[in-house]
């Protein structure tokens, strides 16, 4: 009798066989902030739509039961109105980075694409704006 090539492994259970890859959508929040750079921008508060995709990892599978198992779409709304009530920031880009600051101290977040429009500021265009992707590096400093 010829003997098989295959060997048993054994899975430890405590580990998981999978990896997910998860990715939070915040699409069109609308809020009023005091943003840019001239001095018009600066006298009041303007409309500004925010879309975000939060890309997260994780080794487990959500917890029905456990809230803190997902990154959880409303804090980062809440988030990102406590960010803006009373800063006045110059540019999109140093509202952005603040965003990505405060987003990243999970650690389970991965990537984040933001994009943020100005909807009030120029009157030939709907909108204006910048949309950045930020992704954590892994390699050690």
């Amino acid at each position: 009798m010829k003997r098989s090539n295959f060997k048993v492994v054994k899975i430890d259970k405590n580990k998981s066989l999978f990896n997910y890859e998860k990715k939070v959508l915040i699409k069109e929040l609308i809020l009023d902030l005091k943003l840019g750079y001239f001095e018009f921008e600066k006298e009041k508060t303007q409309k500004v739509k925010f879309n975000l995709d939060v890309n997260y990892e994780d080794k487990k599978p959500s917890n029905d039961k456990d809230i803190k198992s997902i990154v959880n779409y409303a804090k980062i709304v809440r988030l990102l109105k406590k960010l803006v009530k009373n800063k006045h920031y110059n540019f999109l880009e140093t509202l952005a980075e603040d965003v990505f600051d405060e987003l990243f101290k999970d650690k389970r977040i991965d990537k984040i694409s933001l994009q943020i429009e100005k909807l009030e500021i120029m009157k030939d265009c709907s909108s204006v704006g910048i949309q950045i992707s930020k992704k954590r590096s892994h390699d050690k400093l």
